[in-house]
């Protein structure tokens, strides 16, 4: 299990920790089970950035977390991103022409548009619920994201032989990854109460859209829509708690 731990660590961020070894296909496969706890991981250090830079002015506190947010993932969900954009707008319907445009580390303008615009977004939005002290989605965003990742191996077929996820999608430990989504879900309601709820509900109906888009677009799914679900999902998470935050004021 500790292996696992490390092995989700390392993937998904950028954290200077000891290497856990090439670990076995069942390692791998199970250290998808910690990554809401990874996401707790990222949140509490988010929330860490924002202490810290409490004190400087609201657009500048805004960049430096967002910039801890992209430094701490290395940029690993934005690449998925940019890569699933590009294949959607260049594949044309087609499945195999999506997958291959996917595969293809260049970006083109849609993707770069792509992640202007969800950066911005999560700029934004940081923008307004740090300037009312509403921090707390800094630790539930990364945790929901990551989640809906487990959630989505779990419920959906891995398309891509031989890519990144597919020795987690083949040794997932599907009944202990059912009990982790439905725990983390309810210690998030339970923890979270009214400020979980929307965001959760948000972040609900994001998942049934976008994976319902990725069956019938390729059938299932590959290593970049999971990268790009957990970008929409942050985004979508700042985004809901933004208008709540300044529909109370």
């Amino acid at each position: 299990m500790w292996r696992s731990f490390l092995i989700a660590v390392r993937f998904l961020t950028r954290l200077p920790l000891p290497s856990s070894g090439a670990g076995t296909e069942h390692d791998v496969g199970r250290s998808l089970l910690f990554y809401p706890v990874v996401g707790l991981i990222i949140g509490v250090l988010l929330l860490a950035a924002g202490v810290l830079t409490s004190h400087v002015d609201p657009d500048l506190r805004a960049a430096l977390v967002l910039a801890v947010w992209v430094t701490l993932t290395g940029a690993l969900h934005l690449d998925g991103l940019a890569d699933t954009i590009d294949a959607w707008v260049g594949g044309l319907g087609s499945r195999e022409r999506t997958l291959a445009i996917m595969k293809d580390p260049c970006s083109g303008p849609a993707a770069v548009v792509a992640l202007v615009l969800v950066l911005l977004i999560k700029f934004a939005a940081l923008k307004e619920l740090l300037t009312q002290n509403d921090a707390a989605v800094l630790l539930l965003a990364p945790i929901i994201a990551r989640t809906s990742v487990l959630a989505l191996f779990l419920m959906t077929p891995y398309v891509r032989p031989g890519g990144i996820g597919t020795a987690l999608a083949r040794n997932l430990p599907r009944r202990a990854t059912l009990v982790v989504v439905t725990s983390a879900v309810a210690v998030m309601a339970l923890l979270g109460g009214r400020v979980a709820i929307w965001p959760l509900l948000a972040a609900a109906l994001l998942f049934i859209g976008l994976r319902a888009w990725m069956i019938r677009r390729i059938g299932g799914i590959t290593g970049d829509t999971a990268g790009a679900l957990v970008e929409l999902t942050e985004c979508a998470v700042l985004v809901v708690q933004a208008f709540m935050a300044t529909a109370a004021r």
